[in-house]
């Protein structure tokens, strides 16, 4: 990794700051790249954090960047904070974003994707299981909680059937198969002591299972 420039000293970052909103454009101008450049050493101590996440650090530190270019257009010296403590929450904040966006990509992809079909040929995902509860199927004609309760049966058979003990698990944890609160991946990672980016191989390893085997049984 690439090194930083040393953290300035309490008189040098309040002089900057003060050009930072002085009325010199140039020196304003001047006075931000410094405040930046000084404290590019913040935000890749704080994307250290995030190093368990399939992130490259590269990213991770021009994602925390953004959040600190957002933390000295908007730092107020005069509401108390240090501007390293501001900084840090909004470079945690964009960094938490990130992750956040990346965790909900992730699940639409494997929710959405196609695992089979039902008995009029019409496609299936993993979404179309899951989102189904009691009161969902309470309220559907008689033809269609047959035929919810028929895909439904299926899945619950192939979970079972297909899926080694940790698979199983970690697919009942993760959308609320058993009934419970769905999980994300890092709290059933912590539940299982096992890392994040395990619990995520793990679960593309037991949708791909539940899709090859519903394939099997539409031939």
């Amino acid at each position: 990794m690439k090194t930083f420039q040393q953290p300035l000293s309490g008189p040098e970052e309040r002089r900057y700051l003060e050009e930072l909103k002085g009325d010199d454009p140039a020196a304003a101008k001047e006075a931000k790249r410094v405040l930046i450049e000084h404290n590019l050493r913040l935000v890749a101590h704080i994307a250290k954090k995030y190093q368990n996440v399939d992130e490259d650090m590269e990213d991770l530190i021009s994602v925390g960047t953004i959040g600190l270019i957002k933390a000295i257009d908007s730092y107020d010296p005069d509401k108390g904070s240090k501007l390293v403590t501001y900084a840090s929450r909004c470079i945690d904040n964009e960094l938490l974003m990130l992750m956040r966006g990346r965790k909900k990509i992730a699940k639409e992809v494997s929710l959405y994707e196609p695992i089979g079909m039902d008995k009029e040929g019409n496609e299936i995902s993993f979404l179309d299981i899951c989102v189904y509860g009691k009161e969902d199927i309470a309220k559907q004609d008689f033809a269609g909680q047959m035929e919810l309760n028929y895909v439904l049966g299926r899945l619950s058979g192939l979970v079972q059937e297909v899926l080694n003990d940790r698979e199983r698990e970690i697919v009942i944890l993760r959308y609320g198969l058993s009934g419970s609160q769905e999980m994300t991946q890092r709290e059933i990672g912590r539940m299982l002591g096992i890392s994040r980016s395990y619990v995520s191989r793990i679960e593309k390893r037991a949708l791909e299972k539940l899709k090859h085997a519903m394939k099997e049984i539409e031939k």
